[in-house]
C-alpha cells in the first residue's frame, strides 16, 4: 500500500529527519506517519489526538496500511500524553499558530532535549513565529507549498537563540530561494493591503496604533518582494 500525501503535508513530511521516532500532534487520519513509516523513512510513531474522531480514523489508516504495532495512539491535548523519552522529533500541523505556541509552552522538554520541531501553522503565522522568537527557538529552515488555490508555509525549528524577526519577517519569514515566495509575498501584501483599506476611516488611538503597525508590516513586505524580484534577475 502507498499513501499519496497532499502537498502539504508533502513539505512536512521532506523536512521530518530520518530516523526518527515521531509524535504527529493533531493526526486526524494519520497520513503522514503512515506514509513515512511506509517509505522506510522512519520505524516508528506515535499518533495523537484530541478526539475519539480522528483517532478512530488514524487507527483504520494504520490497520489497512499493515502497520499495526508500528504506530501507537493518543487521546490526548497536544504534547501531553506523550513522555519525552518515547519521541526524537515531533511533528504539529494543520493548526492555528497560537495554538501550535500553547502546545509547545506546555511541553518545555521539547526545547530542553532540543527536539526537532516541524509546524504547519494556518494561521497566526506571526504570533508563533514571534513566540519562537522569544522562547528559546530558532527557525532553520522555511518550505512553501501550493495546494489547489491556496498556500501553506511549514516551519523547521529547534532549540536556540534565533536573531530578530522585523515586522515583515514575522508574517512571511524571511526571503528564501522558493519558486512560491513571490507569490507568498503578493498574498501578505494584498492581505495587509484589504486590511488597511478596511481602517482607512476608522478613528480612536487604539486603531490608529494597529494601522501604523499594519504600515510598517506593508512597507517591510514590499521591500521584501522588491528584494526577491533582484534575486531571481
Amino acid at each position: 500500500m502507498r499513501i499519496e500525501l497532499t502537498p502539504r503535508l508533502r513539505m512536512a513530511a521532506e523536512l521530518v529527519p530520518t530516523g526518527v521516532r515521531l509524535a504527529d500532534v493533531g493526526t486526524d487520519h494519520a497520513y503522514l506517519p503512515a506514509a513515512l513509516i511506509l517509505e522506510e523513512k522512519i520505524p516508528f510513531a506515535i499518533a495523537a489526538d484530541l478526539r475519539q474522531g480522528p483517532l478512530a480514523r488514524a487507527r483504520e489508516t494504520v490497520r489497512r496500511a499493515g502497520l499495526t504495532g508500528r504506530v501507537a495512539f493518543r487521546l490526548c491535548d497536544g504534547l501531553t500524553g506523550i513522555r519525552p523519552d518515547e519521541v526524537d522529533a515531533v511533528v504539529i500541523a494543520g493548526m492555528g499558530g497560537e495554538t501550535i505556541a500553547a502546545i509547545l509552552e506546555a511541553a518545555p522538554w521539547v526545547r530542553e532535549r532540543d527536539v526537532p520541531l516541524i509546524l504547519q501553522p494556518m494561521s497566526s503565522m506571526a504570533e508563533l513565529r514571534g513566540w519562537l522568537q522569544g522562547n528559546g527557538f530558532r527557525i532553520e529552515e522555511e518550505r512553501l507549498a501550493r495546494e489547489g488555490e491556496t498556500l501553506y508555509t511549514a516551519l523547521s525549528v529547534r532549540a536556540g537563540e534565533m536573531g530578530t524577526l522585523s515586522p515583515a519577517e514575522l508574517w512571511a519569514g524571511k526571503n528564501r530561494a522558493d519558486p512560491l515566495r513571490g507569490a507568498w509575498l503578493d498574498m501578505w501584501i494584498a492581505r495587509t493591503g484589504r486590511a488597511l483599506e478596511g481602517m482607512s476611516r476608522a478613528r480612536g488611538e487604539e486603531v490608529l496604533s494597529r494601522k501604523r503597525a499594519l504600515e510598517e508590516v506593508r512597507a517591510g513586505l514590499l521591500e521584501m518582494k522588491k528584494e526577491w524580484e533582484i534575486c531571481q534577475k
